[in-house]
């Protein structure tokens, strides 16, 4: 087998740019995005590039970059400091001032020129809105105001990070107002989720091994489950959480964009477009939910105190930020079908929640039983139904279930598994979910990112259920404990089909 690189490289690097962080001094800078651009520059896969860090807080560049080495520090304890650090240290800048007035825009513009002329960054902008969503608006009717999302010496791109909306309408609103001052191909709405490499790797499991995709289908699939479980509570985020909830804040975006890629067509080509219209076809063919139906095919619940690792955790409504009587769900689960040729009658079954037994985010292709006849003798609790697991974190790799005959004289069957990982199979782990997503739209690549009719569609999936949510009173809250599997209505959701949730 020929030596794995340390790194795989991209067929292209990316242009020279300027990277401009609006909320420069906020956790998802300092935990995710400066270390990814770090790494990447560590990697060899950036070329000139300088980092503006934009922020309500007076500081020095000095300070700022004090506090850009601490955050680089806390991620690892074998990062090296030395002439990839100076390279870095040299490119970072921060500005301060008030993201709602003009001057803060108009200073900006002149240091970028300043910085193309320093740096070689050829006028070339890469905006993040790092911000509360609250001021995502406002970031871009600035930078349009000052000129700033106009392409006229290089590209101009900005990327904006969930939550793209709260519903169907302000989705849309929001869609419009972005689109006065940047084109659709200038956006990138980032999920981080597909950043994350075993997430790329469906559609090349499917489309690269012609084992698989002729049973992709609902002639040999029974059903499919996605599950995305935290053991974590809301830790320090309790107020926003207040204003989401699980169905906002895991199910519209991470796990919806977890069934297009298991559910979409073979698209033309792996380029942009072509991917997002076949994902963007699944979502059209999501059936609707009736309220009629909801209790049916929709769960939420609320964790209450209890164990996690032996450890007692506090319910929900202890929380911090969180009012004492919320009946904000932090569990959900969903039945939905999609309508096309390819998956009628195949539910889907979707489920996410806090303080679960342990993290794990995965997706279980569960096929068909195969007829009994033939094993009439053998108990049917031997003739396990073949899975295919895809695990997206942790201990990222793909197995398969199927049945093998035990050794000895009799006909006895047991389930056995055959495991792909990551770590093993190539020799290192998968680069951070951000590392792909920056690079990509340092490239103009928006494969990974959401297009507006689709975010527009995801939110047309979930809102039926948020209103009816909204409307109707809960069950009694809190309904599960902390480190259980989820309140036993999830369970009665699946098993009324005669099915079972694969296990936590």
């Amino acid at each position: 087998m020929p030596p794995v690189p340390e790194r795989f490289q991209p067929e292209r690097l990316p242009d020279p740019c300027a990277i401009v962080i609006f909320g420069a001094s906020g956790d998802l800078t300092h935990r995710k995005l400066l270390p990814a651009l770090f790494r990447l520059v560590q990697a060899k896969l950036l070329g000139n590039i300088a980092i503006i860090g934009v922020a309500r807080t007076p500081m020095s560049r000095e300070d700022f970059c004090a506090r850009v080495r601490d955050a680089l520090a806390l991620q690892s304890q074998t990062l090296m400091f030395g002439p990839d650090w100076e390279r870095f240290a040299s490119s970072i800048h921060y500005l301060s001032g008030d993201l709602n007035g003009p001057a803060l825009y108009q200073a900006l513009r002149d240091q970028l020129a300043k910085i193309d002329a320093e740096h070689g960054t050829q006028g070339n902008r890469l905006f993040y809105c790092a911000t509360p969503p609250s001021a995502y608006l406002t970031v871009v009717q600035q930078l349009g105001a000052a000129g700033l999302s106009h392409e006229t010496n290089g590209w101009a791109r900005i990327i904006i990070e969930k939550p793209f909306g709260r519903d169907v309408q302000s989705a849309q609103s929001l869609n419009r107002e972005v689109l006065r001052d940047f084109r659709e191909s200038q956006v990138y709405r980032i999920d981080h989720y597909l950043g994350k490499e075993t997430v790329q790797n469906i559609l090349i499991f499917r489309f690269a091994n012609g084992i698989f995709e002729p049973l992709w289908s609902r002639e040999h699939i029974d059903h499919v489950q996605i599950t995305v479980a935290e053991s974590m509570g809301v830790q320090q985020r309790g107020a926003y959480y207040e204003e989401a909830g699980a169905l906002r804040d895991i199910i519209q975006n991470h796990i919806l964009q977890l069934l297009c890629l298991v559910a979409m067509e073979p698209p033309v080509t792996f380029d942009a477009d072509p991917v997002r219209d076949e994902k963007f076809k699944v979502m059209q063919a999501v059936r609707p939910i009736s309220p009629e139906e909801m209790d049916a095919v929709a769960v939420r619940g609320q964790y209450g105190p209890g164990s996690i690792d032996g450890r007692r955790v506090e319910g929900y409504r202890s929380e911090k930020g969180v009012a004492p009587n919320s009946r904000t769900e932090t569990y959900a689960a969903l039945k939905l079908h999609i309508d096309n040729w390819r998956w009628a009658d195949v539910p889907f079954y979707l489920r996410t929640g806090k303080r679960l037994p342990r993290r794990m985010t995965e997706i279980v292709i569960q096929f068909k039983r195969t007829p009994h006849f033939l094993f009439r003798s053998v108990p049917r609790d031997q003739l396990e139904p073949n899975l295919l697991i895809l695990r997206i974190q942790p201990d990222e790799g793909i197995s398969l279930q199927f049945g093998a005959k035990v050794p000895g004289p009799d006909i006895k069957i047991q389930p056995v598994m055959m495991d792909f990982r990551y770590g093993s199979s190539f020799g290192l782990d998968p680069p951070e979910a951000y590392e792909r997503l920056l690079l990509d739209a340092m490239r103009g690549d928006a494969t990974l990112y959401a297009r507006a009719d689709w975010s527009e569609a995801a939110w047309g999936v979930v809102e039926p259920i948020l209103r009816v949510w909204e409307k109707s009173a809960p069950p009694t809250l809190p309904n599960y404990e902390a480190g259980s599997c989820g309140p036993p209505e999830a369970d009665a959701l699946i098993e009324r089909d005669g099915r079972h949730w694969h296990l936590l």
